[in-house]
């Protein structure tokens, strides 16, 4: 087993064309369709792990997901965030709630990123079956995730590969399932990045009452936990950033899916509805709604498209990290915009339990300050431009 870097053959990324796009969003949709429709996600999200084991299963089984964008040397296929996007749009089209977002955009992409070829033969493999499931997170105190050292809400004692973390992660997505956690943790070498097995002694997790029923957060304790170090002492800055371009240009995509969803059930609705006589899409207070809902879908799809060729590489692409701050907070902001719009059109059954409306609102405001809310990520995005130096708190 190599215990070395990755090397470029390793990350190499195939490219698909706009046919082969188009054929695997319709595989996807046509298997959510009749996977994960609204009572099926009720369902999942009312389990004991949040989500449905046997989908999973098959999402990993008969559409090989989870292996579409890690690299043909540890079992995946290849491709890049350009593909992934596809699949985390029609996710996000329906809510799926899965360990998809925290394994293979969060875990993997860490991984992949320390440069740790032996933290990838050890983790990748089982990740693109399927077969393991896993997180990562930066516990930075600000809530932030930037990993400055001195704020970080885990540390490290010992030395060597005798190590054992201590401390708490507030907020980890799909903490109370994963097999698997990577973390940022405080050491004598600065910000380091540390594997831990999720069901070692020590590791208490806690499942927290959240806003998003679909995604779920979890805090983590840990007491004397034996981690391993993955990549160099003190290197977990470049690996954070290169996790957030690629996480929050994913979650652009999924809050696209999102948006685009609440469109088309509100102009479904604003057409069947009938109020003094005829549909209420007529009225020009109700087609004005439905107009800004779109033109928002329309200028969010192109911004996360954007940021998913830049963070792939593409040339003639914009700098990744600009191109991911953007579609950021013009998707986070397209979303709510349109999940709360989605209401109103659906009037008084909008805002029952009952209704579906809710769940994406939910969703949509949980996915804004899943990275620190609009005040980090527009802080982010000025550094990314060169604006000014990062303040994180």
């Amino acid at each position: 087993m190599s215990t070395g870097t990755t090397t470029d053959a390793d990350v190499t990324r195939a490219e698909a064309s706009d046919a082969e796009l188009t054929e695997l969003r319709t595989a996807v949709r046509d298997f959510l369709s009749s996977k994960a429709d609204e009572a099926a996600v009720r369902a999942a999200v009312g389990s004991e792990r949040g989500y449905d084991d046997k989908v999973w299963a098959q999402i990993a089984a008969e559409l090989g997901l989870p292996a579409l964008a890690l690299p043909t040397a540890y079992g995946g296929d290849g491709y890049g965030l350009v593909e992934l996007s596809v699949v985390i749009g029609e996710m996000g089209r329906v809510l799926l709630p899965s360990p998809f977002f925290s394994t293979v955009v969060l875990a993997a992409t860490a991984i992949v990123a320390s440069g740790d070829a032996g933290a990838a033969e050890r983790l990748l493999p089982g990740i693109a079956a399927g077969a393991t499931t896993a997180t990562f997170t930066v516990p930075n105190r600000a809530g932030s995730w930037e990993p400055d050292a001195g704020t970080l809400g885990v540390h490290v004692n010992g030395s060597g590969a005798e190590v054992v973390l201590e401390g708490t992660a507030p907020l980890v997505v799909e903490g109370g399932t994963a097999d698997v956690a990577l973390i940022v943790a405080d050491s004598p070498a600065g910000p380091t990045l540390y594997e831990v097995d999720m069901t070692t002694a020590g590791v208490s997790r806690t499942t927290l009452r959240g806003l998003d029923l679909t995604r779920r957060i979890a805090r983590v304790d840990f007491r004397d936990v034996p981690a391993r170090l993955v990549g160099e002492p003190g290197g977990a800055a470049p690996v954070v950033a290169r996790v957030l371009d690629v996480a929050t240009t994913a979650l652009a995509a999924e809050q696209v899916g999102g948006a685009r969803a609440c469109l088309e059930t509100a102009t479904a609705y604003a057409k069947e509805r009938m109020q003094f006589g005829r549909p209420i899409g007529s009225f020009q207070a109700v087609k004005h709604k439905c107009a800004d809902m779109l033109t928002r879908v329309q200028v969010a799809d192109a911004a996360a498209n954007e940021a998913a060729r830049a963070v792939d590489g593409v040339p003639a692409s914009p700098d990744p990290g600009v191109a991911a701050a953007v579609a950021h907070a013009v998707c986070s902001e397209a979303f709510m915009a349109v999940a709360a719009e989605n209401i109103q059109v659906h009037g008084g059954i909008g805002f029952t339990w009952e209704h579906s409306a809710h769940l994406y609102y939910r969703r949509a405001k949980a996915s804004q300050l899943l990275f620190g809310g609009p005040a980090v990520y527009y802080e982010r995005l000025l550094h990314r431009a060169g604006v000014g130096p990062l303040r994180t708190a």
